[in-house]
């Protein structure tokens, strides 16, 4: 199982460390861990609201494509270490992730 260690923008939310599986996106880890993360597309590739920031892991998850890079453009301080977590889908079972969740105060839409 990969090892994500989830830390947060957001100073008040205290880090919190999972398991997944190979084939499993850092979206949908998020939904199974209860850890919250906007996503308004339903995790489709359509928005930014699922921006997150890959610290650690980046080659044990499936490469960047280019719409992918499209709406990261459009997301809140972008930085180098930015995916988006519905394409950010585990290619490696044994892998270990530190994945930093913007503040989410700052995106506009829906709470999941």
């Amino acid at each position: 199982m990969a090892k994500i260690t989830f830390t947060f923008e957001d100073k008040n939310i205290e880090p919190k460390t999972v398991e997944a599986e190979e084939g499993y996106s850092i979206l949908e880890v998020t939904e199974d861990a209860h850890v919250h993360l906007n996503h308004n597309c339903g995790g489709v590739c359509a928005c930014s609201t699922c921006h997150i920031y890959v610290n650690k892991g980046e080659d044990a998850l499936e490469e960047i494509s280019d719409k992918e890079e499209d709406f990261i453009d459009r997301a809140i301080n972008p930085r180098l270490e930015s995916r988006l977590a519905c394409q950010c889908v585990i290619i490696d079972g044994d892998a270990e992730f530190e994945i930093q969740i913007p503040d989410q105060s700052k995106i506009i839409g829906h709470e999941h």
